[in-house]
């Protein structure tokens, strides 16, 4: 699952920070701080649900900001995605909405 979360911030922020011929996004990135697979391991052990849930809305928050709002196409499907993962009563249940967002977020990045 830290893997995941992590792919889901990596690819949120690249939607923020990268620019045209402009150097990528890594995973090392310091924009990455506090999103990094370690923290993410962290929290899970910790069974810490909220504290997922609070960085996962954090990185869509920038990159719902990028995609033109919630008024969007785009800002609309991320918001709906988002929301079904702030659903999830548990880090299980967090598991296949969090694949959908990771999924959407690769794929307008």
């Amino acid at each position: 699952m830290e893997l995941t979360l992590e792919a889901v911030a990596l690819f949120a922020l690249k939607l923020v920070h990268e620019e045209d011929g402009g150097s990528p996004v890594l995973r090392d990135d310091p924009v990455m701080d506090g999103y990094e697979r370690e923290v993410f391991g962290l929290l899970v052990r910790q069974g810490d649900l909220s504290g997922v849930l609070l960085k996962i809305d954090e990185c869509v928050a920038q990159a719902l900001g990028v995609v033109g709002g919630a008024s969007t196409v785009l800002g609309r499907e991320l918001e709906r995605l988002a929301d079904e993962a702030q659903q999830a009563a548990t880090l299980q249940e967090l598991n296949p909405p969090l694949e959908a967002l990771k999924h959407y977020l690769k794929a307008i990045q």
